[in-house]
C-alpha cells in the first residue's frame, strides 16, 4: 500500500500528505495545537488523531485526496471547454487541486469530530475530568474550524453543482455517523440487528459518499461529460468500499505474532458471520464466549470487546465460519466495479496508479 501511494504521488506531482499544509499552518489552528497540549497524559482520543496528521505509517489519511487528483489527471482535458487549458499543470487544473484539499480537510473534520467522548463512560485512569471535558471541546472547535476552511473554499470554486455535490456528501457523513452511533447508545444492544445490504448502505454514507461525490465534483469542474461524471462517482464508490472491507477483514487475516488484533462486532465479516449464523444464534454464540463480567468485560454494547480471551475466542468464531471469506469475495467484487469504471478513462499513468490502488486493498495473503 505505502509503495502504491508513493508512486501515485509522484504522478501528480507532489506528496498528498502536504495538502493540506496551508490550513494546518494558520495561526488559528496553531493556536488550537497548543491548547491540544494540555491533553497529553490523558487518554482522550483527540491526540491519537492529532499525532496521525504529523505520522501516519499507513499513509491512508490523505487518501481521498490523492484519488481525486489522479482521477482528475486520469480524465484529463475536456473537449467542450478550452477556454481555462492555460490553468492545467501537470495534467490537471488548479479547482480540481483546490477540490482535493476541500476533500481532506472535510475528511479530516469528521475525524477529529469522532474524537468526542462520553464523559459518562469514563474511568479514572482516563485522565481528570475536566482534561476530558476540555478535549471534547477543543475537538468540537477544531473539526468546526476545518469544516468552515472546507465550505469558504469551496464556495470560491464558483461552481453550483460542485457546491451541492459536496454538500450532500457532508450530509451523507453526518447522516452515516449518526446510524453508526444511534445503536451503541441503546441498553442491552450487543451489534447492530442489520444485514449486509443495510451494512453497505451506512458505510457509504459515513465513508464512501465524500469520495465517490468528490471524484464526480472534479469531472464537472472540468466539464466532462455525464458519463465520465457517473464513472468517476462508480470509481470512487466501490474503491472507498473496498478499501473499508480490507480494512474491517484485517484482524481476521493478517498474520502477526502480537496480540489479537481488536475489531467490531458491527465489522462486515462478523455482519455476514451473523447472516449465515442467524441473529439469535450469534447473540447466543457471544452470550457463550462472555468470560465472568470483570473490569468492564460485560461492556459488549460498546465494540471492539475489552476482555482479550473473549475476543480471540469470537474472532476464532468468525474465522471458522463464512463471514471471513464472503467479506474477502465482496471487497473483490466491490473493487472489480471499480476497474469496470476506470476502462472509461483512456490508458495512462494515473489510470494505472488508480488500478493499483484498486489491486492494493483486495489482495490478502
Amino acid at each position: 500500500w505505502s509503495q502504491v501511494v508513493s508512486e501515485a504521488e509522484k504522478i501528480v506531482g507532489y506528496p498528498t500528505s502536504f495538502m493540506s499544509l496551508r490550513c494546518l499552518l494558520s495561526d488559528e489552528l496553531s493556536n488550537i495545537a497548543m491548547q491540544v497540549r494540555k491533553l497529553v497524559g490523558t487518554k482522550h482520543p483527540l491526540l491519537d488523531t492529532a499525532r496521525g496528521f504529523v505520522y501516519d505509517s499507513r499513509n491512508n489519511l490523505q487518501m481521498r485526496g490523492l484519488v481525486v487528483l489522479l482521477i482528475s489527471k486520469a480524465a484529463g482535458p475536456s473537449t467542450a471547454e478550452l477556454s481555462f487549458q492555460h490553468d492545467m499543470v501537470s495534467g490537471i487544473y488548479s479547482s480540481q487541486r483546490s477540490l482535493a484539499e476541500i476533500t481532506e480537510l472535510i475528511h479530516t473534520a469528521f475525524l477529529v469530530h469522532r474524537g468526542i467522548v462520553n464523559i459518562g463512560e469514563l474511568k479514572s485512569c482516563d485522565g481528570p475530568l475536566k482534561d476530558m471535558q476540555f478535549g471534547n471541546k477543543m475537538a468540537v472547535l477544531s473539526g468546526d474550524f476545518l469544516l468552515a476552511n472546507a465550505c469558504t473554499s469551496l464556495a470560491q470554486l464558483q461552481n453550483t453543482k460542485v457546491v451541492e455535490l459536496i454538500s450532500s456528501a457532508i450530509g451523507d457523513l453526518v447522516q452515516g455517523i449518526y446510524y453508526e452511533n444511534s445503536k451503541s447508545s441503546e441498553e442491552n444492544c450487543l451489534t447492530d440487528d442489520i444485514g449486509i445490504s443495510r451494512w453497505k448502505e451506512q458505510v457509504f454514507l459515513s465513508h464512501s459518499a465524500l469520495l465517490a461525490k468528490s471524484c464526480q465534483a472534479a469531472m464537472e469542474l472540468a466539464k466532462h461529460s455525464a458519463e465520465i461524471q457517473d464513472m468517476a462517482f462508480q470509481y470512487g464508490k466501490h474503491m472507498s468500499m473496498s478499501h473499508k472491507l480490507h480494512s474491517d477483514l484485517q484482524p481476521f487475516v493478517k498474520e502477526t505474532s502480537s496480540d489479537t488484533m481488536a475489531f467490531s462486532l458491527n465489522s462486515a465479516p462478523a455482519i455476514l458471520h451473523q447472516e449465515f449464523r442467524g441473529r439469535e444464534a450469534w447473540l447466543k454464540q457471544i452470550r457463550e464466549k462472555h468470560c465472568a463480567p470483570r473490569d468492564n468485560c460485560a461492556r459488549l454494547k460498546h465494540p471492539p470487546h475489552r476482555c482479550a480471551c473473549v475476543f480471540q475466542q469470537l474472532q476464532e468464531a468468525i474465522k471458522a465460519g463464512k463471514g471471513v471469506t464472503s467479506a474477502i469475495d465482496l471487497c473483490r467484487c466491490h473493487g472489480n466495479r471499480a476497474l469496470a469504471a476506470l476502462e472509461r478513462f483512456p490508458p495512462s499513468e494515473a489510470r494505472d496508479a488508480l488500478a493499483n490502488i484498486v489491486y492494493a486493498v483486495t489482495r490478502f495473503p
